[in-house]
């Protein structure tokens, strides 16, 4: 039962990834040539004279077959943690039809998992940060997940014992705002982070945190709906 579950988590993201490539490749491809492009004018004038590192990845691979084969990668794993939340989730904390579950497993995570942590510690392209403080930032990113997480699940216990009191309408309420304030305190905890260059195209990096942040979007929004349909034609058909 499980590994069937799982295969279907990762075959909806796998179609996921499908539609999040070519995304990524009409609207966020270019801004990453863009961002490049000044990257290598900054380089040129403060090196100018001395020999150019060889390229290991031509940038066609890295923008075709490498960002193709990243995405289909990272969707498969997510399908996979998609199906995995959805068999812990489904009867015990929700009592929803297959494709309602999905949906809002989808929503919920695509929120506390990126948006949140995003919101903190938003994509950047190339020519964007330093090298030297890539650990520490990404140290930074991950723990702000972990704390969106967490106040997700404080909220939901949060939210179930409040629905007996007061019901489902202010219980949802109640829990939305306890993970407001939770993840309002990490962010303002948790140190800022700005390396953008003064000379930076404020258009150039606005576009590009919307492709990412649209990348991610599709993501979520296909495997809840394809992982939610291929769980609903699951389900045995009564007779009527």
């Amino acid at each position: 039962m499980m590994g069937n579950l799982l295969l279907r988590g990762m075959l909806a993201g796998l179609l996921a990834a499908v539609f999040a490539f070519g995304f990524a490749k009409v609207f966020g491809e270019p801004q990453v040539d863009r961002a490049i492009a000044f990257e290598e004018q900054m380089n040129a004038h403060a090196h100018s004279g001395e020999a150019e590192e060889p390229e290991i990845v031509s940038r066609e691979v890295q923008a075709s077959i490498g960002l193709l084969t990243g995405v289909a990668v990272y969707g498969a794993a997510l399908g996979g943690l998609f199906a995995l939340a959805f068999a812990f989730v489904s009867g015990r904390l929700l009592q929803l039809p297959p494709r309602a579950t999905a949906i809002l497993i989808a929503g919920l995570g695509f929120l506390a998992f990126y948006v949140v942590p995003y919101l903190k510690y938003p994509a950047n392209p190339p020519a964007v940060g330093s090298g030297e403080t890539i650990g520490y930032r990404t140290q930074l990113y991950f723990t702000m997940i972990v704390f969106s997480a967490a106040a997700l699940a404080i909220a939901i216990a949060f939210g179930r014992q409040l629905a007996a009191k007061l019901g489902t309408w202010n219980a949802i309420i109640g829990g939305g705002a306890v993970y407001l304030v939770l993840v309002s305190i990490a962010a303002y905890a948790l140190p800022g982070i700005n390396e953008v260059p003064a000379n930076f195209s404020a258009d150039l990096l606005w576009h590009f945190r919307i492709a990412a942040l649209g990348t991610q979007a599709i993501l979520w929004i296909v495997i809840g709906l394809a992982f939610g349909a291929l769980m609903d034609r699951s389900q045995p058909r009564h007779a009527h």
